[in-house]
């Protein structure tokens, strides 16, 4: 980075320019993943819009590789880079709140705890990150699954617009009647067409929600996860459940069915009644709670910033027996205690959306597993990829073809990607790419490359 390039950003840029050799470097460069630790260039952490334009017209003038961070929550490692330009939003907070119209209109740096006690101040939300400090921005353009999404769909489902800086730095908005192609690309598509400077969502009613999780001993996780599956799928759409494969504080393997119920509590105790009473479980942690204070922060402690993250993932169609037979064999040989599995009923508000109304794809599938290996800063890495892709390869069998976009880690390819949209909305998408950005100058993202023959450029 030369002086004078230095000083063409810093001229009238209201945020801060951090560089290598700033005291506060090390910090602003890390994210979530603690796999990933990389070295960009300099990062501008933007104060505004127009801090936005400037550090993409000079990102793109100076030839520099670009990231752009939210809440730099992505397990990928797509919001930071080596050597290049990291275009850092996480400084821009404003929220808007309209809470007779149940509207919002929010700033690209807001994690989802910020939002949801926005919003819950006034008896309101949407649907969701489930750890607190994930960004919103990359939640939404990836499609978001959440604890409402049953109930009120996906976070893209509630988006009504956004605003872009597209590759040239130039403002666009994309609504339903304004740059509708923008608007369906961005419901599901990340961050390939533009940066999001606003969201605004649609809100939704919330009060306090029965939830949280029932253990059980992994030796009776057939028979449970057997149950669950039957009864989640004909359960009314206020209730969200997932069977999740985690340790219990000794470091056992066991079953937990993680729920939230929205609604009077009183209907929930009766839709959640059966959950509770089949089986012998080891423990019972269901209760009313805060949707914003409780519910939403309870999984902060599990995931902390800086852990090493493997994940693998795809969408089911049907959770078979032998499906959950699987799961549970290979979970008894889990390698870290921070590792879990998560199987996550869809469906409902989720299902009802139309196939192609948005570029999130996989509303006909009925289920999702997640394989979120988590170890320690410092152990190696070797076993628990080994046990990762081990588990992932066992289960292919029993796999739909696609997989939600956020869940996609940084190693599997642009196959991977064109996997989360099949071919029909893939098409569609490279020619929207090749609109709004025919440089592929937005390539650090699971990304749609212009020339879908060339593979993308890190």
């Amino acid at each position: 980075m030369t002086a004078s390039a230095m000083t063409d950003l810093q001229q009238d840029f209201r945020g801060t320019l951090i560089l290598p050799a700033d005291p506060h470097y090390d910090a602003a460069r890390r994210v979530f993943n603690g796999m990933i630790d990389r070295r960009p260039a300099i990062i501008a952490r933007c104060g505004n819009v127009d801090d936005v334009k400037r550090a993409t017209r000079y990102g793109r003038d100076a030839g520099l590789l670009v990231a752009v961070r939210g809440g730099g929550h992505g397990v990928a490692g797509h919001s930071t880079c080596d050597g290049g330009l990291v275009i850092d939003l996480s400084s821009m907070k404003g929220i808007r709140i309209d809470p007779a119209g149940r509207t919002v209109r929010a700033d690209p740096g807001l994690t989802w705890g910020e939002f949801d006690a926005a919003t819950q101040a006034h008896g309101l939300a949407t649907t969701g990150g489930e750890i607190s400090s994930t960004g919103i921005a990359g939640l939404t353009l990836g499609g978001g699954l959440g604890w409402l999404m049953r109930k009120y769909g996906l976070v893209c489902d509630n988006l009504i617009s956004a605003d872009l800086i597209t590759a040239d730095g130039e403002s666009v908005r994309a609504t339903a009647s304004e740059n509708a192609d923008l608007f369906w690309g961005v419901r599901g598509g990340g961050g390939n067409f533009g940066i999001v400077t606003s969201f605004e969502y649609r809100l939704h009613a919330v009060g306090p929600v029965l939830a949280v999780m029932i253990l059980h001993p992994l030796a009776r996780a057939p028979e449970v996860v057997r149950f669950w599956r039957d009864y989640a799928r004909e359960a009314p759409d206020e209730l969200t459940s997932t069977a999740a494969f985690v340790s219990s504080p000794d470091g056992s393997p066991v079953l937990a069915i993680a729920l939230c119920c929205v609604g009077s509590i009183d209907a929930a105790e009766r839709t959640v009644r059966p959950l509770r009473a089949f089986g012998s479980p080891l423990a019972d942690m269901v209760r009313p709670m805060s949707y914003d204070r409780e519910l939403q922060t309870m999984l902060d402690a599990g995931f902390p910033a800086g852990r090493h993250h493997y994940w693998k993932s795809s969408l089911m169609r049907e959770l078979s027996d032998p499906a959950i037979e699987m799961v549970v064999d290979q979970f008894s040989r889990v390698t870290s205690p921070q590792t879990a599995i998560l199987i996550e009923h869809l469906e409902g508000a989720v299902g009802r959306v139309g196939p192609e109304e948005t570029a999130f794809d996989g509303r006909g599938a009925h289920f999702s597993l997640g394989i979120f290996s988590v170890w320690p800063h410092g152990e190696a890495p070797d076993r628990h990829i080994r046990w990762t892709r081990e588990i992932f390869a066992a289960m292919r069998p029993f796999a739909a073809e696609g997989v939600y976009v956020n869940y996609v880690g940084g190693d599997e390819g642009d196959e991977r990607v064109r996997a989360a949209y099949g071919r029909t909305k893939y098409d569609r998408l490279v020619a929207l790419k090749r609109k709004y950005d025919p440089t592929n100058f937005f390539r650090l993202n699971q990304n749609i490359a212009p020339d879908p023959s060339v593979r993308p450029l890190q």
